[in-house]
C-alpha cells in the first residue's frame, strides 16, 4: 500500500517535507479545533449536497479534511501531459462518431457499442459544435498505486461536478492556515472561474455579435449539485437560469430579464441530455428548453458540454480508451487505464462471475458510487444478489480488479491516519487551448479500509496542493 506522505518504506517523501516540519510543531487538539472551525465555515457558506432517496434530511455537508494532499510539480507535469492527450483524443472521438465514424470503420471500437448505447444521440449526427469543441469542461478521475503509477479510473464529460468544492477547499485552507502558504509555494486554483468564462466565451457561435452572453442552466434548488451551479454562475459573472426562464425568441435562446428577453450565446447546462429539450428528447421534461436543439443545430447557441458527449464517459467505451488515444493521436496513451472486463463478452462474464469477491463491478452508465459492487467488501448475500443482476443484463456492467489505492493522512482525534484517495483534475477546452487547473478535487474515503470515496457514499474531500517548483 503506497502512502503519499511516507512512501513504501515509511520514509517521508520530499513533497511533504516542509508540511511535516510545520505539523510536528502543532498540537493535535488545536488542529482538531481548526477542523471543527472549517466545518462551521462550510455550514455558514452553504456548501452542501443533496442525497436522493435518503430517509433522513436530504441536505448534507461534504466532510472536509484539513490535511492537504501534496503533489510535486514534476509529478503534476507528467500527469498534465497525459490528461491533455486524453482529452484531445476524447474530443476527436466524439467528432468522429457523429460524422464519418472512421474509428468504427477501422474496427477499433465495435459499431454495436455505439449504435446500442443510450448515450449516443442520433440527433447529433452531422452537427458540428461551435469551434469543434464537445468537451468544454471535463473531469478525469485518477488513482495512484505507487510512486510512479497513475491510472485513469473514469472520464467525466457529461456534466462533471465538484469544481466548487476544489475552490472552497482552497479558500478554507487559506483562512485556516495562512502561515502554511507563506512557507510552502502552492500553485493557485483561484483563476478557474475566470478561465472557465474565457474558455466558454471562446466557443461562441459564428453568429454571435459583440461580447458573448454566458448563462448557467440548472434544474433548480432540489438538484444535488445546486450549490455548485449557483456558485459557478456567481464566480463567472454569468446568469443562473432555469428552463422556465428561457425561450426561443427570433431564432435565438433568450432569457427573461427585467427589461424583457435577452439572447444567450453560451449556455453551460447542468442537466442531462434526456431533459434538455422536450421537443427532441423526453417530452415529459419540465426542466428543459423547448426548441433549444433546433437553435443549436442552426448554429445560434453553444451548449456546454455538447449534447451527446455522454457516450465518451460510458464505462464500456472507457475500456477502449488506450486504442482511441492511439487512433487519433498516433501515440501510446501516457496515462494507463485500469484493466477492464466487459461483461457483455462471454469469456469476460464467465471470469467475472467466478471472481466477484475480488473485483469491483460498475454499471456502464453509473455514477456517484451507485449501482456498484466492491467485491472484497461485500457479503456473500450481496455477491449472490449481484450475480443475478449480471446474468440478467451483462451488457450493463464492466468489472475491474481492486486496485491498492494510495493513501494520504487525514486528521483524526488521535492524530494522523491514512485513508484512500482519488483525484479529479478539471480541464477546460476551447478551439485553440486546453487548460488544466493545477490540482483538482481530492476525494477521500473517511472510513478505515474503505475504497469508496464518493460523497454520496460517505466520502470527504481535501485540498490538493501542486507545488510550485
Amino acid at each position: 500500500m503506497f502512502d503519499e506522505m511516507l512512501g513504501d518504506n515509511e520514509t517521508l517523501r520530499e513533497p511533504y517535507a516542509k508540511y511535516q516540519q510545520w505539523i510536528e510543531q502543532e498540537d493535535t487538539k488545536h488542529l482538531n479545533k481548526k477542523a471543527t472551525e472549517a466545518e462551521a465555515f462550510f455550514r455558514r457558506t452553504g456548501i452542501t449536497f443533496n442525497v436522493y432517496g435518503s430517509e433522513e434530511a436530504n441536505e448534507r455537508l461534504i466532510p472536509f479534511d484539513i490535511v492537504p494532499r501534496i503533489i510535486s510539480g514534476h509529478e503534476w507535469n507528467k500527469l498534465s501531459r497525459g490528461i491533455e492527450q486524453r482529452v484531445r483524443a476524447i474530443n476527436a472521438f466524439l467528432y468522429d462518431i457523429y460524422h464519418r465514424q472512421e474509428i468504427l470503420r477501422a474496427g477499433v471500437v465495435p459499431a454495436k457499442l455505439i449504435a446500442q448505447n443510450e448515450a449516443f444521440l442520433p440527433q447529433m449526427i452531422g452537427v458540428s459544435p461551435p469551434g469543434g469543441v464537445y468537451t468544454h469542461i471535463c473531469g478525469v478521475d485518477i488513482v495512484r498505486t505507487s510512486e510512479r503509477d497513475f491510472y485513469v479510473l473514469e472520464d467525466n464529460v457529461r456534466t462533471p461536478s465538484g469544481v466548487s468544492y476544489m475552490l472552497e477547499n482552497r479558500e478554507t485552507m487559506l483562512q485556516m492556515f495562512p502561515e502554511l502558504f507563506s512557507k510552502i509555494k502552492v500553485r493557485s486554483v483561484s483563476e478557474y472561474p475566470k478561465n472557465m468564462r474565457r474558455s466558454l466565451a471562446a466557443c461562441t457561435p459564428k453568429l454571435c455579435e459583440g461580447k458573448p452572453v454566458v448563462a448557467v442552466l440548472t434544474p433548480g434548488i432540489f438538484n444535488s449539485a445546486y450549490f455548485e451551479h449557483a456558485f459557478l454562475a456567481d464566480q463567472m459573472g454569468a446568469e443562473l437560469v432555469e428552463g422556465h426562464d428561457l425561450k426561443v425568441v427570433d431564432g435565438h435562446i433568450a432569457m427573461r430579464t427585467t427589461r424583457g428577453f435577452k439572447a444567450i450565446d453560451v449556455l453551460y447546462r447542468r442537466i442531462d441530455d434526456d431533459f434538455l429539450d422536450p421537443l427532441t428528447f423526453n417530452p415529459d421534461s419540465m426542466i428543459g428548453v423547448p426548441g433549444i436543439m433546433d437553435v443549436y443545430r442552426a448554429g445560434r447557441i453553444t451548449i456546454a458540454n455538447a449534447p451527446g458527449t455522454g457516450i465518451a464517459d460510458d464505462k464500456a467505451i472507457y475500456s477502449y480508451m488506450p486504442d482511441i488515444v492511439k487512433f487519433y493521436t498516433g501515440e501510446s496513451a501516457l496515462l494507463k487505464n485500469v484493466p477492464t472486463y466487459r461483461c457483455a463478452e462471454k469469456d469476460s462474464l464467465t471470469y467475472v462471475l467466478d471472481n466477484l469477491s475480488e473485483l469491483v463491478v460498475k454499471e456502464v452508465h453509473g455514477s456517484g458510487g451507485y449501482g456498484m459492487l466492491v467485491g472484497p467488501a461485500a457479503s456473500k448475500r450481496e455477491i449472490a444478489a449481484f450475480k443475478l443482476k449480471l446474468l440478467d443484463n451483462p451488457e450493463n456492467y464492466i468489472a475491474q480488479p481492486t486496485l491498492a489505492l494510495s493513501t494520504v493522512p487525514i486528521m483524526t482525534k488521535k492524530g494522523l491516519a491514512p485513508r484512500h484517495v482519488d483525484l479529479r483534475p478539471f480541464v477546460l477546452s476551447s478551439p485553440n487551448r486546453i487548460q488544466i487547473t493545477p490540482g483538482g478535487l481530492t476525494r477521500v474515503a473517511l472510513k478505515k479500509g474503505s475504497l469508496v470515496v464518493n460523497s454520496s457514499q460517505g466520502g470527504g474531500t481535501k485540498d490538493t496542493w501542486i507545488l510550485d517548483e
